[in-house]
């Protein structure tokens, strides 16, 4: 057996195959067919339509999901038949071979492609194949040039396979292709770096200007949604995380906590604003609180002294006066008990549902102290232009550690 590579037409991740355009030589002897074993090399070409009328081996590829044979502008099908019987029988064709790949480190990946040939219906007791000269029966595979991957290296083996039908012999070829990762940089991972540092920007707008900061972090948002969206297009529905995946999470979620670092600054700025204004009116209802409460002593004291002066003016004048006062406020306290009386003695209260109030009363409080504890313990920042700063030091320092990290690994692991 013997293959000549002419071109890889098209490497497919959505469907894992490929399609490749290949000659096929077989080599066998039929002595039968010899027509003059004198001149051994004396040979004739004959059309492809003689291959009908002769025994040919069943071969086919066991991984083939299309293929088609050329024929412009006669079939390319030819036997040629040497004087001691020995036949070459060629072919060449288009196939679209399934390739099972492994996409963990997509778009920095390397796949192994396979065709594997044998025959259909002739078990190893009938037909025996095997590569013709061993590595240098492939020819062709260092002119192969394609635009998103590089063949490295191939090489073949032979194998014995067991079926219900019996053992049969396999030829295997096996390509190796390393990805092209220059595409994808400037297709995903360069708009990718720059929509993280476009978010950066709103590091250095002032923090009052709320509708350009939050227009910029919802565009850089909705803009790394939109490059996700387009990578996954493009690749198979599988359940594994992608290396790119991971690269494209780490920048949305750059871009999303640069938006919602502003969330922060204005909610800092706001609430201490609130605050400051709550303790100026705190501040000036004691001081009124103060001086109302000085000249209501004074107004207390006088209306003490006429009380009192208008209880004893009027004592001998009757049952008025103080008399009268009291009497009033012993009628009132005694209609208040018995409203209270009634209404504990006619609903009543569950006593389940006191407990059920009283628990959450207790969680609750303790809730209060533990926020108030934690609040407690979070540094107080009097001045929001410093998450600003510190914004502007931190975000670009961890995305470069993260690119470090990311492209040291995959690229050294690959």
């Amino acid at each position: 057996m013997e293959v000549v590579i002419a071109s890889f037409d098209s490497i497919s991740e959505v469907n894992m195959d490929y399609t490749i355009t290949m000659y096929l030589n077989q080599y066998w002897t039929d002595n039968r067919l010899a027509f003059d074993i004198r001149n051994a090399n004396k040979s004739m070409t004959l059309t492809g339509e003689f291959a009908s009328k002769i025994w040919v081996p069943d071969t086919f590829i066991a991984n083939d999901k299309h293929s088609f044979l050329h024929d412009v502008t006669e079939q390319n099908k030819m036997v040629r038949l040497y004087g001691d019987g020995r036949i070459i029988y060629g072919m060449r064709f288009t196939t679209t071979l399934a390739c099972m790949m492994d996409l963990h480190y997509y778009p920095l990946d390397v796949q192994n492609c396979t065709v594997e040939i044998e025959s259909y219906g002739y078990p190893t007791e009938d037909v025996t194949m095997q590569w013709k000269n061993g590595q240098s029966a492939v020819d062709g595979a260092d002119r192969v040039k394609m635009p998103q991957f590089t063949l490295e290296h191939f090489e073949v083996s032979t194998t014995t396979i067991s079926l219900s039908t019996g053992s049969y012999q396999r030829l295997s070829l096996i390509f190796r292709l390393r990805r092209n990762v220059g595409f994808f940089v400037f297709q995903t991972y360069l708009p990718s770096i720059l929509i993280v540092m476009l978010s950066w920007v709103s590091f250095w707008i002032n923090h009052e200007a709320t509708s350009a900061r939050v227009a910029l972090g919802i565009t850089t948002v909705l803009t790394m949604t939109t490059i996700s969206t387009g990578v996954r297009s493009s690749l198979p529905r599988i359940s594994y995380v992608k290396a790119i995946d991971i690269y494209l999470v780490m920048c949305f979620v750059f871009v999303f906590a640069a938006l919602l670092e502003y969330a922060m600054v204005n909610y800092t700025y706001w609430g201490a604003r609130a605050k400051r204004k709550a303790k100026r009116l705190r501040d000036a209802s004691s001081g009124n609180n103060t001086r109302g409460n000085c000249s209501g002593d004074f107004i207390d004291n006088s209306n003490t002294e006429l009380f009192y002066g208008s209880g004893l003016g009027g004592s001998s004048g009757g049952s008025g006066g103080v008399g009268g006062g009291i009497a009033g406020v012993g009628r009132s306290y005694l209609r208040q008990r018995r409203v209270t009386a009634g209404s504990l003695g006619g609903g009543g209260f569950d006593r389940r549902h006191q407990h059920q109030r009283a628990a959450a009363a207790v969680i609750g409080q303790q809730l209060r102290q533990r926020a108030l504890q934690i609040r407690a313990r979070m540094p107080r920042i009097k001045d929001v232009n410093k998450i600003d700063k510190y914004s502007r030091l931190a975000f670009p320092s961890l995305f470069v550690l993260f690119n470090l990290c990311y492209w040291c690994f995959y690229l050294l692991t690959g």
